[in-house]
């Protein structure tokens, strides 16, 4: 008798008509396997061995069934496999409905979702029994949104201080999750909304920007690139050694970038590509994000492009005033010019001030979505020593890391 005590329940059974594919979306080729296929390698690749509930459309689980209860058995997951409804929130209820009692708690992931790390799967699932209630991976939401009517004419800006974008897997109490489905009257279109909607409870927790919808043909071929890059890096790192002419070697960049703080107390403070209201604004020829600054710098110096003095000059009148994201973007798009893509980026602020904190994964979120890759931002202070410690500005250090393309 499995010893299992969390699920997973993989929601495969739209028809995703957007995508413009003749098969069911989590059907449809994504590197060397399916979208479904992707998504369960992330599901598998937790510490912690899950029961696996596949939901698909009725007339293709026996074909899934026979093609992936081996790789459920070769990680030693129990595994199901389950018809799925006419609605996503039938489909579901399908899929708990032949959840062992032993299971106390059930993570629902949309194979929509299939690049989302394993490690999502596992922070979701420990705040579930941390908090006893439910959880949901979550981006801030970064761009400035508008509403507007059915003719396209805008009706107004919708404060984005409160607004997140949700993710997948959604992880709840078992308990919570049967009682919440019982309970349900009308159609939601998530989880945490259904289980809301009873009155209970929904957390969230730091999302991932690798855990994106595939719903239109461009998502599909971000995913394509992504797969292939991934593949690309597992390829190179089978590879000769660095130094023996492997032209798939990795690169690494460092940058660093300074900047005062204005003697205008109206300048307003951009840093880490966030405006900080209340705080006193860096002087410079663009914003002076120092950070932002010092990720083009990285990037630039990995792929040997120069850095953001000889690209960026202060000369450049189009560039008076300008955020960091201007500078990220043309750097993103020069460094993928020259063959490459972006392993990851970490870049370390040095000041006493913004507190950082209480704004790290709004910051994190916001540079990983502008650059693709995962962005880790941390900070220090330098013990009152140098123009740091004495409050005359901020510097920035960052490192990147990219590969060949």
């Amino acid at each position: 008798m499995s010893s299992v005590t969390i699920a997973v329940i993989v929601v495969a059974a739209g028809s995703g008509t957007r995508l413009g594919h003749s098969e069911p979306k989590a059907f449809v080729p994504l590197g060397g396997d399916t979208i479904l296929g992707v998504a369960l390698d992330a599901v598998l690749g937790m510490r912690e061995t899950p029961h696996v509930v596949l939901v698909v459309p009725a007339e293709r689980a026996d074909e899934t069934r026979e093609r992936y209860a081996p790789v459920a058995a070769a990680a030693s997951a129990p595994f199901d496999v389950v018809a799925g409804g006419a609605t996503r929130q039938e489909s579901v209820s399908r899929g708990l409905a032949v959840l062992p009692r032993l299971i106390d708690t059930v993570l629902v992931h949309d194979a929509a979702r299939p690049l989302t790390p394993p490690d999502v799967f596992e922070e979701v699932a420990a705040a579930v029994r941390a908090r006893g209630r439910g959880v949901v991976p979550a981006l801030a939401v970064v761009d400035t949104v508008k509403r507007v009517d059915a003719s396209g004419r805008v009706l107004e800006t919708v404060d984005r201080s409160e607004l997140a974008a949700m993710q997948t897997p959604q992880g709840f109490p078992r308990g919570a999750l049967d009682w919440a489905y019982s309970h349900a009257h009308e159609e939601y279109t998530d989880d945490a909304a259904l289980v809301a909607s009873t009155g209970l409870e929904v957390d969230v927790v730091h999302g991932d920007t690798r855990a994106f919808k595939i719903t239109l043909p461009a998502d599909l071929h971000r995913a394509e690139q992504l797969v292939a890059e991934r593949e690309g890096e597992t390829a190179v790192a089978g590879a000769a050694p660095a130094g023996s002419g492997n032209g798939g070697t990795p690169r690494v960049g460092t940058g660093v970038d300074v900047h005062a703080y204005a003697d205008d107390q109206a300048v307003p403070l951009w840093l880490a590509g966030l405006h900080w209201p209340g705080e006193r604004g860096l002087a410079g020829h663009s914003d002076g994000d120092a950070a932002c600054h010092a990720i083009c710098d990285a990037l630039l110096a990995a792929a040997g492009l120069g850095d953001v003095g000889a690209i960026f000059g202060t000369g450049d009148p189009a560039l008076d005033g300008a955020h960091g994201e201007v500078f990220l973007r043309e750097t993103l798009r020069r460094v993928r010019e020259a063959g490459f893509v972006i392993g990851n980026v970490s870049v370390q602020l040095v000041g006493n001030r913004p507190k950082l904190a209480p704004r790290r994964a709004e910051a994190e979120a916001l540079l990983s979505g502008i650059l693709g890759a995962p962005v880790s931002v941390a900070a220090t202070t330098s013990d009152a020593l140098g123009f740091t410690g004495r409050g005359e500005g901020v510097s920035a250090i960052a490192t990147a890391l990219l590969m060949p393309a």
